[in-house]
């Protein structure tokens, strides 16, 4: 029995059409507008670029940087600025060679082994001399002898650290206090570098010691004084006055070895004490830098042991 679409009770929807369809409705507007093939120069919508020509591609500060006198001006104040920045370099090198800092800092693992052992016997050492290339000294990585800024560096810092351990064994700790240790050794430090230039001064001395090579050579009595509190918190006292004892010899030979080569220089080349009253303030003034150093040894650690 054949059953019609009315008698189902269902009604056969009618073909679907296409909004779009270019055959059916050729002059429907789209429902988006088709942008890919718009130029560079123009927007979408049909609007073009106004700012399109010769001058489309230029930012705002051309027109400025183009003018002849902003260029002279900025050409001035560069000179003026370079200018400066010489002076300043030229005034700070006359005290603090900042520009030769990183050849005091141009040390191995070698090297400090052996810098550290030197400082800590210096007896059996022989040959004192800076070794030179072409008139210039080589790198501490390559001489023992040379002076360098990265020992007496690590060596103050290790020395805050040490005495902050030897106040906590005896409960008294504090920030504050461990902040009047570093402050007191290091004004000791510059107060100790300024009284040798001034010495160097009235007693007129040429040499070619520099205000940085009496900073790292008056650096290196950290290495002793570590080694006292060190031996002080393991020992006792005892153990204290005999490595400190021990480290102030060390440096007081070090020293002497080390300056009367730079304060010495004419008795040194000649390989025999020139006599006179010139060259024996200068071996007087060898003697007291030398015999300064225990006495800030002792006189920054006595109070870390007890």
């Amino acid at each position: 029995m054949d059953y019609t679409a009315a008698q189902s009770g269902y009604r056969q929807q009618p073909n679907m059409r296409l909004r779009n369809n270019p055959a059916e409705a050729p002059d429907a507007s789209p429902l988006f507008e088709d942008t890919s093939r718009v130029g560079p120069g123009a927007h979408p919508g049909g609007y073009r670029n106004q700012l399109a020509g010769p001058e489309a591609g230029a930012y705002p500060g051309q027109s400025i940087l183009s003018d002849p006198m902003s260029n002279l001006a900025m050409a001035y104040g560069s000179s003026l600025a370079s200018q400066g920045k010489e002076m300043v370099d030229k005034n700070l090198d006359r005290f603090i060679p900042i520009s030769k800092l990183k050849y005091y800092f141009a040390v191995d693992t070698v090297y400090v082994g052996k810098k550290l052992g030197l400082l800590v016997f210096p007896y059996m050492h022989e040959n004192w001399e800076v070794s030179y290339q072409q008139d210039t000294p080589v790198a501490p990585r390559f001489d023992v002898n040379a002076p360098d800024l990265y020992i007496p560096f690590m060596g103050f810092i290790t020395y805050v650290l040490v005495a902050g351990l030897a106040l906590g064994t005896q409960d008294r700790f504090s920030p504050e206090l461990l902040g009047v240790q570093a402050s007191s050794a290091f004004v000791w430090l510059i107060m100790e570098v300024l009284a040798v230039l001034l010495s160097l001064y009235l007693v007129t001395v040429n040499t070619d010691l520099t205000t940085v090579d009496l900073l790292a050579f008056s650096g290196y009595k950290y290495v002793g004084m570590i080694v006292g509190v060190i031996g002080g918190l393991l020992f006792g006292r005892l153990g204290y006055y005999l490595s400190l004892l021990w480290c102030c010899a060390a440096i007081f030979v070090f020293m002497i070895r080390t300056l009367r080569l730079k304060l010495l220089s004419e008795a040194a080349a000649e390989g025999k004490l020139v006599r006179g009253a010139r060259n024996q303030l200068r071996m007087y003034l060898t003697m007291s830098i030398a015999a300064a150093q225990p006495v800030f040894m002792y006189w920054l650690t006595y109070h870390l042991v007890r």
